[in-house]
């Protein structure tokens, strides 16, 4: 199983602190996605969320791990319902590639410019 962990805690310098960050309202449109959402392969990915992903000056951050596989971490996301799908729909490549691979050319347009880190699978 693909795990998809997005920063709750992440926000853009012009968001003031008294206002919900953008990470948390990506995750809760990723949860609803997930939820109400008629695909069916999105079973397969796990969605957590999490405080930090030290991603800062590139938020909104996602992060893509799973075991025996490359992990990801993407950046500069906009917290939408279409980005949220298109989370979802590249946690499932994850899901279904052998190492965790994800070519550019099979990455939903989101996040295509947004790699921050590819790391290998732990030996």
């Amino acid at each position: 199983m693909t795990e998809l962990i997005i920063c709750t805690t992440c926000r853009t310098v012009s968001t003031p602190n008294d206002q919900r960050a953008a990470g948390e309202i990506l995750f809760d449109a990723v949860q609803a996605a997930q939820a109400f959402g008629d695909q069916p392969e999105w079973e397969n990915v796990q969605v957590r969320a999490m405080a930090c992903l030290s991603g800062c000056s590139r938020s909104c951050t996602a992060a893509y791990q799973a075991t025996g596989k490359h992990s990801y971490l993407f950046g500069d996301l906009t917290a939408s319902d279409d980005v949220a799908r298109q989370l979802l729909n590249c946690a499932v490549l994850h899901h279904q590639s052998v190492d965790g691979s994800l070519p550019r050319d099979k990455r939903p347009a989101a996040l295509v410019p947004s790699m921050i880190a590819r790391l290998p699978p732990v030996l």
